[in-house]
């Protein structure tokens, strides 16, 4: 398979899956990541699960063409109902938003039991999957922020066990994420110095309504003060 085909955010994805991976690809699109990960590994399956037409048939194009009918299966269906005839150990989610991932997540919990790791890449809102993973008893192994094509998107992967292993400041750390808020990295601070300036323009236009929602708007206003502690670095998680 051209690598080419592959993004930077899904081959970001692509490394947290392990070798001898049985991984379902939750809305694949076009079957890259799947595609991708068996062409490298003979022993890797995969489902590519997909509710669309359009890109359901181009999924299964794409992998005949490829020559991996072996080792994919393209399923049409909605969110984890693809998985429920496979013994699927992993869980990719990527390119949705974190509410959209969340209520994936939570409509097919009953299908999790057997799920070792869940990937996800949240496009917007990610401290809901985190939210969602630290009361599902799935602990936050790792994350990664990166950008591309002027978009910032956040990688988060998941393995079963207790959700709350690795938080030190709960509500801080599931907004900016307990490993990127001790990175910190120059892409976390381009992200976080957008959101500031969003909540400021919020918050100014919240002023000029006929009636002012003032509980919304201290909310607004503590959480620019802890996104401009973080930006300094004051409170970030970090413990010596």
């Amino acid at each position: 398979m051209n690598e080419k085909l592959l993004s930077d955010r899904l081959h970001t994805v692509a490394k947290y899956i392990p070798k001898k991976a049985y991984f379902a690809d939750i809305g694949s699109d076009h079957a890259y990541l799947p595609s991708y990960i068996c062409s490298n590994d003979s022993t890797s399956f995969a489902i590519a699960g997909e509710l669309n037409d359009g890109p359901f048939q181009s999924a299964k194009d794409n992998v005949k063409a490829l020559n991996l009918t072996s080792q994919i299966d393209v399923v049409k269906g909605n969110g984890l109902e693809v998985i429920a005839n496979y013994p699927v150990r992993q869980i990719v989610i990527a390119g949705m938003g974190g509410g959209l991932i969340r209520s994936i997540l939570d409509s097919g919990k009953d299908k999790l039991s057997n799920i070792e790791r869940v990937i996800v890449q949240p496009n917007v809102d990610a401290h809901l999957v985190r939210e969602w993973f630290s009361t599902h008893c799935y602990q936050l192994v790792a994350e990664q922020i990166i950008k591309e094509d002027g978009h910032i998107y956040e990688v988060l992967v998941a393995d079963h066990g207790d959700g709350l292993i690795g938080y030190h400041d709960l509500k801080k750390e599931l907004l900016f994420g307990p490993h990127l808020l001790r990175e910190k990295n120059e892409t976390f601070k381009e992200k976080w110095e957008l959101e500031k300036n969003n909540r400021l323009r919020v918050i100014e236009q919240m002023k000029q309504a006929r009636t002012i929602n003032y509980e919304k708007l201290t909310t607004f206003k503590q959480e620019v003060k802890v996104i401009e502690e973080v930006l300094q670095g004051a409170g970030d998680g970090t413990h010596t």
